[in-house]
């Protein structure tokens, strides 16, 4: 068991490794192209952010373990916006301003109700993927022209972000940022084949199924890119960056890890396990509009809603081991959260929306 943590935690940092690598030489080959700071940032690091998920996705479908590839985007869409989006509130109130972002979130939402709505036959076919993968190419090419008529302040906010090598410096040759991007690819493969054999033998070894692991452990450490792309956001200030990272990696896992696994796994296509179909991504879908507080109201996510993201990511969490376990207190916890819980956070979240529309209260900053 030593051995298989060792290379679950030697995968994770082989994906992070690889997404940077490969982030980094294609931005700058990106760059050498004349290609602006806030394309880069919408297309290149979007798919940087979420090449651990795909990657791993991938690989599962490779090495046949499909509940992986389809548990690890479901469990880290609910893990961006419960986990991530409520860490960086209760570092600072995410207030989002830019238009980006009004449009993300419907975006989102929708590619949610897609994906479980393709998923309701109990399987995502090649063709369900090819759904998915030309929505991907039209997600891209949409926020490439919807970024010629962003405002000033988007343009220099991703200028200030993302900068092109200096001349003359090591990583602004071409061969070097090639090989930049097939170093960062080998590091995603290898990363990928050692997490999804590791967390497969940690299902068996505690009994759980393949989907359980992928929910919880593997979709939060491929992850990581995000957590710290928005936490490092949100510390220095830039809070939109840290909602429209999460928001944007979460419609991108959908269409583009969810479409390249389908067609890597044709003509079968991707089985959806009956857990997911039955709770799991009814979830992901109840996660998806819990966002709306940011489309509808201040578009603002105060300390108090980002301390009940994480305290319905820890619920969330708890349900998935007791289930697991088949644990005695499952039905009664099960209740609880439906009878008590769940009424009174959507009673909290209506007031606080009403209060915002009517101006009473204004910004909250606790």
């Amino acid at each position: 068991m030593l051995v298989d943590v060792f290379f679950f935690v030697a995968g994770l940092v082989l994906l992070v490794l690889g997404a940077n690598v490969l982030v980094r030489g294609a931005s700058n080959l990106a760059f050498s192209f004349g290609i602006s700071p806030l394309v880069v940032g919408l297309t290149v690091v979007a798919f940087g952010t979420s090449a651990p998920e795909i990657a791993v996705s991938v690989g599962a479908v490779i090495a046949g373990t499909t509940d992986i590839a389809i548990g690890n985007v479901v469990g880290s869409n609910i893990f961006n916006v419960l986990f991530i989006l409520g860490l960086s509130a209760l570092i600072t109130p995410l207030v989002v301003n830019l238009q980006l972002i009004r449009q993300e979130v419907p975006i989102m939402i929708g590619a949610s109700v897609l994906l479980l709505l393709l998923s309701l036959d109990g399987q995502l076919s090649w063709s369900d993927g090819g759904i998915l993968a030309v929505l991907m190419v039209a997600y891209t090419a949409f926020l490439i022209i919807q970024s010629r008529t962003q405002v000033k302040e988007a343009q220099a906010e991703f200028e200030e972000e993302l900068h092109p090598a200096d001349q003359g410096s090591w990583d602004s040759r071409l061969p070097v940022q090639l090989g930049l991007i097939a170093l960062g690819l080998v590091l995603l493969v290898l990363g990928s084949e050692w997490l999804v054999g590791s967390a497969v033998v940690f299902a068996k070894a505690m009994g759980v199924s393949d989907v359980v692991i992928a929910l919880t452990i593997v979709s939060a450490g491929t992850s990581m890119p995000e957590v710290a792309t928005s936490i490092a956001a949100a510390l220095k200030g830039e809070r939109d960056i840290a909602v429209g990272n999460v928001v944007g990696s979460s419609t991108f896992n959908i269409f583009a890890c969810l479409g390249i696994s389908s067609l890597v796994a044709a003509p079968l296509g991707l089985q959806v396990a009956p857990s997911l179909l039955a709770f799991d991504m009814w979830v992901l879908l109840a996660v998806a509009f819990a966002c709306l507080p940011i489309f509808l109201s201040g578009r603002e996510i105060a300390r108090w809603e980002g301390g009940v993201f994480l305290a319905y990511y820890t619920a969330y969490v708890v349900y998935l081991i007791l289930d697991a376990q088949g644990h005695d207190a499952l039905e009664l916890y099960s209740n609880t959260m439906l009878s008590f819980v769940v009424p009174i956070t959507v009673i909290t979240l209506v007031v606080s929306l009403l209060r915002r529309k009517s101006g009473v209260g204004g910004n909250s900053n606790a």
